[in-house]
């Protein structure tokens, strides 16, 4: 008989009550659930943290310490789109770990074309947060001098681009080729992918903010790594996930409490609880809800916390930097 992934799932929680889950058993979980050929497109989770990382800056606490020791880095969220057998690459979000992100694509021919100063044949954007957009800084003529690149994403985004430096620079310099996008409808990116943004509600403080679809020759993705409230979208979470495969989902914060000295109001995304409230009816039909953007703050980015088995013993996952998901 074989196994699913919701078998592997609980089989993670189930040795968790007994011993702490290594993160390299819970990888082989991962590759399990994301097994593909390696010529068939994918997305590649390149990192899983809130904007400012893990280890954030100036944090020595003992979850920041943890972080430092570990043998496998944590960077912020973002992924990259890859069709080996067309020699693509996409990018998704340029975070300020994107030096160190971009070797866990182990892709000989984009490793070529990074030599060549031409990595992506795109690039998509969500918002104008830092850890969504400050990474295409090195990309520019102090850096990589990236040639030009289409950059997708919303007209309030590519006039902040354009009319902001050091990214108007890029934009006159043509490197950042804008593709400004209308929100609900899908773009034909290449053969093999297609790309559709959606608006969602989160602070606008230079830009408006968007979750990405993107739909392969098999799968369809969602990736929304940042919004206020499931509530307060116009759309339904629950019939917007049903709609696709995999979703790649907002986890900022396990609880409301853990931000001291600050009011979590002032920064608010849902809580990874209310999320699986609202979302535990799609799971439990078998749709495939992975958690990503995880505030360094929040348990559940260790693998061997309560909160993480908790996550697990519901039938949703939580990202890791290398997790591959077909497309």
């Amino acid at each position: 008989m074989t196994a699913t992934r919701r078998d592997f799932l609980a089989a993670a929680v189930g040795a968790t009550t007994a011993a702490l889950v290594s993160p390299d058993r819970l990888a082989a979980y991962a590759r399990f659930s994301t097994a593909t050929s390696r010529d068939e497109p994918y997305a590649l989770v390149l990192g899983i943290t809130q904007d400012a990382g893990m280890p954030q800056v100036g944090c020595y606490a003992e979850r920041c310490d943890r972080a430092r020791a570990r043998s496998a880095p944590r960077f912020a969220a973002s992924l990259a789109l890859v069709q080996p057998d067309a020699g693509r690459y996409y990018l998704v979000d340029a975070t300020p770990d994107i030096t160190r992100q971009l070797d866990l694509i182990d892709e000989p021919g984009f490793r070529e074309r990074a030599g060549q100063r031409r990595p992506f044949d795109g690039i998509f954007l969500t918002h104008a947060h830092i850890g969504h957009y400050a990474g295409l800084a090195v990309l520019g003529k102090e850096g990589l001098g990236m040639a030009p690149t289409p950059t997708y994403c919303t007209a309030r985004m590519a006039d902040y681009l354009t009319n902001n430096g050091p990214w108007g620079l890029m934009v006159s310099e043509g490197r950042l080729d804008l593709r400004p996008v209308v929100s609900g409808e899908w773009n034909r990116i290449d053969d093999q992918l297609q790309a559709r943004a959606l608006l969602v509600p989160h602070h606008p403080e230079y830009s408006d903010t968007v979750g990405w679809m993107f739909r392969g020759p098999t799968q369809t993705l969602l990736y929304l790594p940042d919004i206020d409230s499931w509530e307060r979208w116009e759309l339904s979470v629950e019939e917007v996930v049903e709609s696709v495969d995999v979703a790649l989902l907002d986890a900022s914060f396990y609880s409301a409490s853990e931000v001291p000295g600050r009011n979590i109001e002032d920064i608010p995304h849902p809580l990874v609880p209310h999320s699986m409230d609202v979302l535990q009816n799609r799971v439990d039909a078998g749709d495939r809800v992975v958690f990503t953007h995880v505030n360094n703050t929040n348990p559940a980015l260790f693998e061997d916390s309560p909160e993480a088995a908790e996550v697990r013993r519901r039938g949703f996952e939580i990202a890791t930097e290398g997790l591959r998901i077909p497309l």
